[in-house]
């Protein structure tokens, strides 16, 4: 790691540690309940973050890790479970490509939009990773109750 490096990763991380391990939709969003604005991220943990996020298209490193908001947003009237479940599996291929991946629940503060528009989260805190049951819970609830994949012109 070089003096550089070892800088961003102080200033992109409060910690790195993580205790804790969500299992169900019910209990993540009592956490959400509990923390208010949290963010979901698929990667190798906080230790393997500790270079940030880059723009994979330019190469350019981004001013906070990519994230997706598991706080639902003001128009969102139906169930918690159901906004959860959805951002939960927006990105739920990462693991899938690479096992080293997993999904894990961040608190922090935006430091701006990626190229995605998705939230650049600094001074990350580690809250807990997701079980692949409350994954596996996740799918089966946006397959049920969305019409998952489809857009504007499908």
């Amino acid at each position: 790691m070089t003096v550089g490096s070892v800088r961003a990763a102080r200033t992109l991380f409060v910690t790195e540690t993580m205790f804790d391990s969500i299992t169900s939709l019910a209990e993540l969003a009592e956490t959400v309940r509990r923390y208010g604005r949290l963010y979901v991220r698929y990667s190798e943990g906080p230790q393997g973050d500790r270079e940030g996020s880059v723009d994979t298209e330019s190469g350019l490193p981004l001013p906070g890790l990519s994230a997706n908001p598991l706080h639902a947003q003001p128009w969102w009237t139906r169930e918690l479970e159901d906004w959860l479940a959805r951002q939960v599996c927006q990105y739920r291929e990462l693991a899938e490509k690479n096992p080293d991946r997993f999904a894990w629940v961040l608190s922090g503060t935006e430091a701006g939009r990626g190229p995605d528009c998705e939230p650049l989260v600094r001074a990350v805190v580690p809250i807990a990773k997701l079980d692949p049951a409350l994954l596996d819970e996740a799918a089966h609830r946006y397959e049920t109750r969305f019409d998952a994949g489809h857009g504007p012109e499908d």
